[in-house]
């Protein structure tokens, strides 16, 4: 077919689905928002913080420990997030329909044994929330949903990563132009510690993380932590994951069917916030702990909401870890800023609580840093029932946790700059969103080598906080300074889109924020600031060791980095890497 009846075929294709979500999206002819379930009627605290499923990611065989296969689907069911709530209709990750939750399981893997996940895609034809097909989102010719797992914070191979056009429809009827296998293989060799699974289809992540598609993956190493002595167990060492909804009266997720420049993108909206505050599955839900010290794995899950998480009783969080590792020793603080897909690792201790209930509050703006203050539904998280009887607690906060090889700027083989930008149309509201310039399908730019650092200068020309997310590579947070006469360098962006050729350096040269010192460790996301040169050094090695990675990193598809606002990184703010040796 010649390239301009492919483009006119493809055009028809976009307009035809445009319209049958114009039709069928507006229920009954009456708008959305007037079906906006007051969130006000609904009572906090009612429903108990449910324990999440877990899945091991290994068996014994004969006293030994040895590599398990797990067969997860993606279901649609029906979900209560709140006692007095319709049941939403959601989807699912389970190993049934039955048993499928959201968050989906919590799956525990082990240092140094392999986890096998067949991910079987169970789900309608059509999608229950109103994608866009404008920003190039994964469209099958026959129908269904497209999916493909990511699991955020994992380093393994690239044909397990999860690459957005590696999309699969149910019983894998039609894949995308990068699907290699039905099978992920995890080969969790890299340092313990916390990660997240969900869904990372191109175009469609926000609408399907919304849906549900969601769930935590821990990587233990016992002969590693079992001496830290930290809160362990099913009670007292439990994943909090915590993302926005809003519904309407039916029940269903309510999501804006009309995007903010409809002749352009028909619902396509830069940001998603939702008033419901959901905490394992449940709006606002309690739970009853005793007087001693707990671990909180808490994981930002929102599409865009950033969460400060404080308690309103003054209690103290002691930061262990932040991400997928482990600090080299613990931090107190009074509050911790989240982004979307950041991980905190924390401990609480109870027994100093002066009071019987504690409220975990947030009041981190939305959009974040310079949008609305928060509202009586999203300032609260959830309640802590204290209970008065004091008791022994054998475990403790250990003065050192983990110490890794250093990393120091003097061996990076070379420096990148990363520059984020926003598009607007001519009412001043967003379009689409590139780094460098680039949308996701432009070819490479990127190429590390492995086993080397790189100091990669993120210039974030845009009046959000962009929460940078890398496959793959791990990275420090060095400095972030603010830019000078900005409106003049990014001019000179917009026309050369070269931070060298208009001379970054004049620039990058104001008031500089401390890196908060519970975040100067390892990480794989970090919260960019606008009008600001964040300065990172990013390792493509194991960081425990140092050494080279157990598989071949340099297959295809590769690996991308992106802005982990998922509305931002669905509409183009995504970049392809492709490591060498």
């Amino acid at each position: 077919m010649e390239p301009s009846r492919r483009r006119m075929t493809r055009d028809m294709l976009l307009l035809i689905v445009t319209m049958a979500w114009l039709v069928t999206g507006d229920e009954g002819g009456i708008k959305q928002e007037e079906r906006l379930f007051n969130l006000g009627k609904l009572e906090m605290f009612v429903d108990k913080l449910p324990h999440i499923p877990t899945l091991h990611g290994y068996h014994f065989v004969n006293g030994f420990l040895k590599p398990k296969s797990l067969h997860i689907g993606m279901f649609f069911k029906k979900w209560k997030f709140h006692r007095d709530l319709p049941a939403t209709p959601v989807f699912a990750y389970g190993t049934s329909k039955r048993s499928a939750t959201v968050p989906g399981p919590t799956i525990e893997a082990v240092y140094g044994v392999d986890t096998y996940v067949t991910w079987r895609n169970h789900l309608p034809l059509h999608h229950i929330l109103p994608w866009d097909p404008t920003i190039s989102p994964a469209i099958p010719k026959h129908g269904g949903i497209p999916t493909v797992v990511h699991l955020h914070g994992g380093i393994h191979e690239p044909t397990s990563d999860g690459n957005a056009d590696s999309w699969f429809t149910a019983g894998f009827k039609e894949t995308g132009s990068k699907w290699t296998k039905k099978t992920t293989h995890y080969v969790n060799k890299q340092q313990p510690g916390n990660m997240w699974y969900h869904d990372h289809a191109a175009g469609l992540t926000r609408v399907n993380l919304l849906a549900g598609l969601l769930g935590s993956y821990i990587l233990r190493h016992s002969s590693v932590e079992s001496p830290l002595r930290l809160p362990t167990g099913r009670e007292f060492d439990r994943p909090l994951v915590i993302f926005d909804r809003s519904f309407r009266k039916d029940g269903t997720i309510y999501m804006n069917a009309t995007g903010n420049n409809p002749t352009i993108h028909p619902q396509w909206q830069p940001e998603y916030f939702g008033d419901a505050i959901i905490v394992n599955g449940k709006a606002w839900p309690r739970l009853t702990v005793r007087r001693r010290k707990y671990r909180f794995r808490i994981t930002n899950a929102s599409n865009a909401r950033f969460f400060r998480f404080f308690f309103s009783n003054g209690l103290d969080f002691v930061v262990v870890g932040s991400d997928s590792a482990y600090l080299a020793k613990p931090v107190s603080t009074k509050s911790v800023l989240l982004a979307p897909s950041e991980i905190v690792d924390v401990v609480v201790d109870f027994s100093k609580s002066t009071s019987k209930t504690a409220i975990l509050a947030n009041n981190a703006p939305y959009p974040y840093p310079s949008g609305d203050p928060v509202t009586e539904e999203n300032s609260k998280v959830m309640k802590f029932i204290i209970n008065n009887k004091s008791e022994v607690d054998t475990s403790i906060i250990p003065n050192k946790l983990i110490e890794y090889p250093p990393a120091h700027v003097s061996t990076s083989t070379r420096t990148r700059y990363i520059a984020m930008f926003e598009y607007v149309s001519s009412i001043d509201e967003p379009t689409h969103l590139y780094i460098n310039g680039l949308p996701y399908n432009a070819p490479v730019t990127e190429i590390p080598k492995i086993g080397t650092s790189e100091v990669w200068e993120v210039i974030n020309l845009t009046e959000d906080n962009h929460p940078l997310h890398i496959h793959l590579g791990l990275f420090k947070v060095l400095e972030q300074t603010a830019l000078v006469k900005s409106e003049e360098f990014i001019e000179c962006m917009t026309k050369r889109n070269d931070a060298v050729k208009c001379e970054i350096s004049k620039y990058a040269r104001g008031n500089k924020t401390a890196v908060t010192v519970h975040e100067r460790g390892w990480k794989n996301v970090f919260k960019m600031m606008p009008g600001h040169v964040t300065k990172i050094l990013v390792r493509f090695s194991y960081i425990h060791s140092n050494e080279s990675y157990s598989f071949d990193a340099t297959q295809e598809p590769g690996y991308v980095y992106h802005c982990h606002i998922l509305d931002h990184e669905d509409n183009m703010m995504m970049r392809p890497f492709a490591m060498v040796l």
